[in-house]
């Protein structure tokens, strides 16, 4: 694809791009306190929480098990720790992949020597283009609570769930939803987030920003194939910034790359269908084995 053809579709593909998107939200809310605290004070209803810092695509590790790329960490005043997760398929918003992302949080900020009430308030946060547990309410609070008394068991470890799908404009959690489902800037209810995606879809110098983090992450996928033994056959094309298989793979192939994808998420199961020629179902199969 010549190089005019290949700035113009990632433009294209920038264009189309929303904060639901997982890899244009990291690169809109880097470092912004400002638009992080908006999120969490909106889906928490606290409008007195202070965001102190903000991480995206921190990772944490775990010695022996598997690490975790966090989309955005956020820390408050009172030492309390956000992870928020995007997700556009509800398969990568597993109930354990939430377990699991609470338990890396743990082991990461108990240091050798310190008591265990020392660990920190944790909340994991994931927004969903879908209603994650299927019972039609915009937003799900998971707590531990004694079997015996229903009594909350007070452990300070929450799993949220925001259900995308529910855009009610007289909520504040309605309109944060529209926003981050929202291609044009000029439709955003909130000022902090909409001159972000403004400033990354209309200013010259964003523009390239952005370019270039969807033309780096492109040339990462292509690597890994590579280095894996799966670019026969492999034919280049794009769509949101990726070059992968699409026409001449084979099916294990196809398979292999569709896996990456699913893992790095971002991307919905049809789009991935399409774009290497699996059928959906196919797909969800996929994204439903691997969070097995």
């Amino acid at each position: 694809m010549p190089a005019r053809d290949y700035r113009n579709e990632l433009r294209k593909q920038i264009k189309n791009l929303r904060l639901m998107d997982d890899r244009f939200m990291n690169v809109c809310l880097k470092d912004d306190v400002e638009s992080v605290q908006l999120i969490v004070r909106i889906i928490l209803e606290r409008p007195d929480l202070v965001v102190t810092s903000v991480r995206t695509q921190e990772v944490m590790s775990n010695l022996v098990g598997r690490n975790v790329e966090f989309d955005i960490s956020a820390t408050d005043g009172e030492g309390k720790i956000y992870d928020i997760e995007i997700q556009r398929e509800n398969a990568g918003a597993g109930r354990k992949r939430a377990r699991y992302h609470s338990s890396v949080i743990d082991s990461n900020e108990l240091k050798k020597g310190r008591r265990f009430d020392d660990l920190p308030e944790t909340f994991v946060i994931f927004i969903t283009e879908h209603d994650p547990l299927g019972a039609g309410e915009p937003i799900y609070h998971i707590d531990r609570r004694i079997k015996e008394t229903n009594e909350l068991f007070g452990d300070e470890a929450h799993i949220v769930y925001v259900n995308g799908s529910c855009m009610d404009l007289k909520t504040e959690l309605g309109k944060l939803m529209f926003d981050f489902s929202c291609k044009d800037p000029d439709r955003m209810h909130y000022k902090p987030l909409a001159d972000k995606v403004r400033y990354f879809k209309r200013n010259r110098k964003g523009l390239e920003i952005m370019a270039g983090t969807l033309d780096q992450w492109a040339k990462e996928i292509t690597d890994e194939a590579r280095e894996e033994g799966l670019e026969e056959g492999i034919e280049k094309g794009i769509e949101k910034g990726i070059e992968k298989g699409r026409k001449k793979g084979i099916k294990e192939n196809k398979v292999e790359v569709a896996l990456k994808l699913i893992q790095r998420g971002g991307m919905a199961v049809e789009e991935i269908a399409d774009l290497l020629g699996l059928t959906v179902k196919s797909v969800q199969k996929l994204a439903a084995q691997k969070d097995a």
